[in-house]
């Protein structure tokens, strides 16, 4: 288990700068996700911390300890790739014990490690069978074991998952987050899967630009985006251009738009938008409410476009009266569905589900 402090990090790659000046703070036993478009930086952060690119500005720390300029082989850090990286002429065993084996260590402790490790990731009486004998999902976990038996201080992951069907990454998602709690690891995970990092991370950051938007719990980031960046990669919602109108005494503003009046708060608490400011509202489609009848406030009124029932939840497209916008909007555990196109519907929202962020 280690801590892992970073300032100023750069990496150029010729002309493109891959990281710009980027600080970041990883508590020791922290499950921690990378998150962003592509093309945002969040790949060569993680194999800056491996050591397989060094920075050309910055500093590194594992603990108190400067790793900045120290080879891969050194860190004590072990990496989980997409494509695991197995050799398929080696049985599981074998794959497992291969770290072992280049750091000299006895073959009784190599048979007693690499046994534990099978142990952890269910895979225990797997250990002599080849790799094209297994599944995508127990290749996953003979790569998960091969990290582990090394007992890293870090533990990376590479968008592990991303070549799993669905069913086996709800299942792996859990067993990660599992086995890096019971053994304490610090590890740090990149995805473009947000439901993935929604689900299992302790905290995340979104990359922008090679440089970090937002860093926080999974809720917090969701609920109180700070940027549209931010809002519209961390799932979808729905964005209304505005005007602030006014301030109102709890930190709420007042906002006018083509679709009517809001009553909102800004994502980043230490963002103060100034009277007639323009601003991003953005409310999550969950975070609206379908109704037949016009409430008092925060409500936006529009002709049915398109519905989807999906059993559990429903998705409803609103056209707005006032503006070509369409307003999504997703009903859980819907009694009724409305089908009929054209039908005139009103969905508001809670003041607390409508979050303000700075124009573009």
């Amino acid at each position: 288990m280690v801590s892992i402090r970073i300032r100023g990090l750069t990496k150029r790659f010729g002309e493109t700068i891959a990281l710009q000046g980027l600080d970041l703070d990883i508590k020791a036993g922290e499950l921690f996700f990378l998150l962003g478009p592509s093309g945002c930086g969040k790949t060569t952060l993680l194999r800056a911390i491996a050591g397989f690119h060094l920075p050309e500005e910055g500093s590194i720390h594992f603990d108190d300890d400067d790793v900045t300029q120290v080879p891969p082989h050194k860190r004590n850090t072990a990496m989980m790739f997409q494509s695991y990286a197995l050799w398929p002429h080696l049985n599981v065993f074998r794959n497992v014990a291969f770290g072992l084996e280049e750091q000299k260590v006895p073959k009784p402790e190599i048979r007693e490690r690499v046994q534990q490790a099978l142990e952890m990731v269910k895979m225990g009486d797997y250990a002599q069978r080849k790799i094209n004998q297994l599944s995508g999902g127990q290749q996953q976990r003979v790569a998960l074991a091969r990290a582990l038996v090394v007992r890293p201080r870090c533990l990376m992951l590479d968008e592990p998952l991303s070549n799993l069907d669905a069913k086996l990454r709800i299942e792996m998602r859990t067993e990660i987050r599992r086995i890096c709690k019971e053994f304490g690891l610090t590890a740090i995970y990149v995805t473009h899967d947000q439901k993935e990092a929604l689900s299992i991370a302790d905290r995340m950051a979104i990359l922008d630009g090679g440089k970090i938007a937002q860093i926080g719990p999974p809720e917090e980031v969701y609920r109180h985006p700070h940027t549209a960046t931010v809002a519209s990669f961390i799932g979808e919602t729905n964005f209304i251009p505005g005007a602030v109108e006014s301030a109102n005494m709890d930190g709420s503003y007042r906002i006018s738009s083509a679709i009517g009046e809001f009553t909102a708060s800004p994502g980043n608490p230490e963002w103060k938008p100034q009277i007639g400011q323009k601003t991003l509202l953005s409310i999550r489609p969950e975070c609206l409410s379908l109704s037949v009848e016009k409430s008092s406030q925060n409500v936006v009124a529009g002709k049915l476009a398109e519905s989807v029932y999906l059993g559990e939840i429903a998705h409803y497209a609103l056209k707005t009266e006032s503006d070509p916008k369409t307003i999504h909007i997703a009903e859980l555990n819907p009694r009724r569905v409305v089908r009929e196109e054209g039908t005139l519907l009103y969905a508001a929202a809670d003041p607390r589900d409508i979050v303000m962020v700075p124009a573009p």
